[in-house]
């Protein structure tokens, strides 16, 4: 049996994960894996014992936050949480003889998505150049944690784009809102690279099965636009949405705008995509629900 722990008792992705792998287990009729769940939230989890589970699969964090309207208290408990937190809990696991830590980290690292109007593709060339402290926190992990890796503790990075699915937090549930309400939505040809959560826990699953350490970027098979992603959720809601290049100009102009409004709009239009191939070294045949039938289910 494999024991897996996941450090973070209320996590999204390790809610579904849990979720994922008990209906996993229930239709393949097997019981070949054991998942628990501990909260970091205080100091409390230092005195539990990591012995006997052969993965930890850290998702205890901070998560993106409007990082304009951040105190240095702020700031620095990023860096606690996401950086020290994750190496504590790692030194902790190599030491009781886990053989494999996981860390979520998020393509963020590579700094924010290009403008509307041009292109940003992270290949295996690209190098991390965080845009604030969020991204420098997930970094600033990856760096130290990468450094505890030995030939019987292995550390797995996980650079994941956007994730999103049913109860998740977000750009997924604004869009969700857009396309309840909206008829006509702006045509922008930006291209994404985005990750459905249980794509992203089947992806988990062969990697704990796999016991591998390495950085890892999973993602949908498909690159999507924001105005595919609002159509295609009017559709499974039963709504036709028109896309019209006529709304482009706003949207634009939006974009150029200070504050606020300027960063939302480049937030939701920009480019950044995930070269493909990086996406299925290592780890393959994740890629289980299609873009339409991942919105599908997670409305």
């Amino acid at each position: 049996m494999k024991k897996i722990l996941i450090t973070g008792a209320n996590s999204y992705i390790g809610n579904v994960f849990r979720q994922y792998m008990d209906a996993y287990q229930a239709e393949h009729q097997e019981s070949r894996w054991l998942i628990d769940s501990i909260s970091l939230r205080d100091d409390a989890w230092e005195q539990a014992s990591f012995a006997g589970y052969h993965t930890i699969l850290h998702m205890a964090g901070i998560a993106h936050a409007d990082v304009g309207k951040v105190s240095e208290e702020g700031r620095a408990q990023y860096y606690r949480v996401n950086r020290d937190l994750a190496v504590r809990a790692a030194k902790k696991a190599r030491a009781e003889g886990v053989r494999q830590f996981v860390y979520m980290s998020s393509v963020i690292i590579y700094g924010d998505s290009a403008p509307v109007g041009r292109q940003k593709h992270i290949t295996a060339d690209t190098a991390p150049v965080p845009a604030n402290f969020y991204g420098d926190s997930k970094y600033q992990a990856e760096t130290e944690l990468q450094k505890l890796t030995t030939a019987v503790f292995q550390v797995a990075i996980v650079r994941a784009p956007m994730i999103y699915g049913k109860g998740s937090r977000g750009n997924f549930p604004m869009l969700f809102k857009l396309a309840k309400r909206t008829p006509v939505f702006p045509d922008i040809q930006n291209q994404r690279s985005m990750l459905y959560v249980e794509n992203l826990a089947e992806f988990i699953r062969l990697l704990t099965e796999a016991g591998t350490g390495g950085i890892f970027y999973p993602q949908n098979v498909e690159y999507v636009s924001t105005a595919e992603m609002v159509r295609l959720i009017g559709k499974a809601l039963g709504r036709k949405i028109r896309l019209w290049r006529l709304l482009n100009l706003p949207v634009r102009l939006a974009v150029k705008m200070p504050g606020k409004i300027g960063a939302m709009a480049g937030k939701a239009f920009g480019s950044l995509t995930i070269d493909k191939g990086l996406s299925n070294q290592g780890i393959t045949d994740y890629q289980i629900y299609s873009l339409e039938e991942s919105i599908k289910r997670s409305i």
